[in-house]
Formats: C-alpha cells, sequence, structure tokens
C-alpha cells in the first residue's frame, strides 16, 4: 500500500480534473502514486455509482496509478469524526511523501469541506494518540490542487509531455463529460465550455514559464531555496 503520493479527490473524476496529468508524469518518472476518491458521486445528475467506480478504475489505469480506493461516503455530506479516522488511517497505511488534496477556495460545497477535512488528517495522522489504526505519520508536504476555482499558484508543474494522459483520463469519465444514457440531463460538466475551461486554465499556467501545459498547485508553508540565484 505504501506510495509516493497519495491524492484525494472528493468525486470520481475531481483528481483527473486537477492533477491528472501531473501524476501521470509522477508515474513515468517511476514514482507510486495512490489514489482515494472520498464519495462516489451518487448526487450527480447523471451516472450510476457503479459507472463511476468504473470509469474511475478505468482513469487510475490509464494514468498508471499503483491503486484507486473509494472510501464511501456520503456524496454531499463531507465531515465528521468516523470520516476524520479513516482518512487518517488510510494516511498511516500508504505513508506518502506527499499528498494532494483540492484547493480550500472552490465553488462546490464538497471540494470545500474535503480540504478542510484532510488538512486535519494529515494534521491529526502524526499524533500518536490520535484514536486511528496505524503508527503515526507525516507526510512530507501537502499541495492544494485547483478543481473549478483557481487563484495564483505557489508553483507550477510542467505537464507538456503528459497531457494527453490527462485528456485520455478524463474521457474516460464518460457519464459526467459525454453521457449517453436516455434520461441524461445536461449540466455544467456536459457542456463542451467545460473541458475548454479546464484546458485554459492549464494552457495558462504554462504560458506563464513558457510551456505548452502546466497544472498549478498551492502551499501553505514558505518554499525554501537555497538562495535567490535561479
Amino acid at each position: 500500500m505504501q506510495v509516493d503520493i497519495l491524492a484525494f479527490g472528493p468525486h470520481p473524476d475531481d483528481i483527473e480534473i486537477g492533477a491528472g496529468a501531473t501524476i501521470a508524469k509522477a508515474v513515468r518518472q517511476g514514482q507510486a502514486v495512490g489514489l482515494c476518491d472520498l464519495t462516489r458521486g451518487e448526487l450527480g445528475s447523471n451516472g450510476t455509482v457503479e459507472e463511476r467506480l468504473a470509469e474511475a478504475g478505468a482513469a487510475a489505469e490509464t494514468l498508471g496509478a499503483t491503486w484507486r480506493e473509494n472510501l464511501g461516503w456520503p456524496d454531499g455530506a463531507i465531515g465528521g469524526d468516523d470520516q476524520l479516522r479513516d482518512a487518517v488511517e488510510l494516511l498511516r497505511r500508504s505513508r506518502p511523501a506527499t499528498v494532494l488534496i483540492p484547493y480550500w477556495d472552490d465553488r462546490h460545497p464538497d471540494h470545500v469541506a474535503a480540504s478542510r477535512l484532510l488538512a486535519s488528517a494529515v494534521f491529526k495522522a502524526r499524533l500518536r494518540r490520535f484514536g486511528a489504526p496505524g503508527e503515526a505519520w507525516s507526510p512530507d508536504w501537502v499541495c492544494h490542487y485547483y478543481i473549478n476555482n483557481a487563484g495564483t499558484p505557489s508553483f507550477v508543474v510542467d505537464v507538456s509531455a503528459d497531457y494527453d494522459s490527462k485528456r485520455r483520463a478524463l474521457d474516460c469519465h464518460r457519464s459526467q463529460f459525454v453521457p449517453q444514457d436516455a434520461d441524461a440531463v445536461a449540466t455544467r460538466l456536459t457542456a463542451s465550455s467545460f473541458r475548454r475551461l479546464i484546458e485554459s486554465r492549464d494552457a495558462g499556467f504554462g504560458a506563464a514559464i513558457g510551456v505548452e501545459w502546466a497544472e498549478g498547485f498551492v502551499v501553505r508553508e514558505p518554499l525554501q531555496r537555497a538562495g535567490v540565484m535561479k
């Protein structure tokens, strides 16, 4: 179960939207990555739970993740002590060096709640007397990725060589982006503008550093450098 990077997403597809190419790049460079969806996305307007789980599995395989887990928390009801213990147990079991969680400022209440709970879980995981299974563990750092709202990142990752993997992983989530069911309804995700929104954000981060594509991340602590020389 131990991985170098553990990425959490409130719903299946959130990780891919914000950090899919960075994960594909890390895997290509030999790092082990675990993915964890907090809910099954059962409140989504399109797609069944079974469809979304299958899509998440296909996307994980596309990105090359070591494993993908779903904690099965109720969609729309993220929070609570039992859920906190679940997240702490997974952190202690997988012992990641880097943890990816959603950015705390987002239009979706679940994304905000997930960011808050997961930040608390990272802190509690290092407390040996906190009541959750496993030995205390503290990752090297926590990086927040953007899902909807995007601000000024602390740093960006050049993902130009791996952006097609992100696109293919997003394509796995057909029930959300291009639903085929007769009873499918139009949502913000089904609009072609949503994919353009993701790609324009990533293209903008890329342009800022002179590359084609980049994904942005926010960290709360100051970034340490040996000096001011680049």
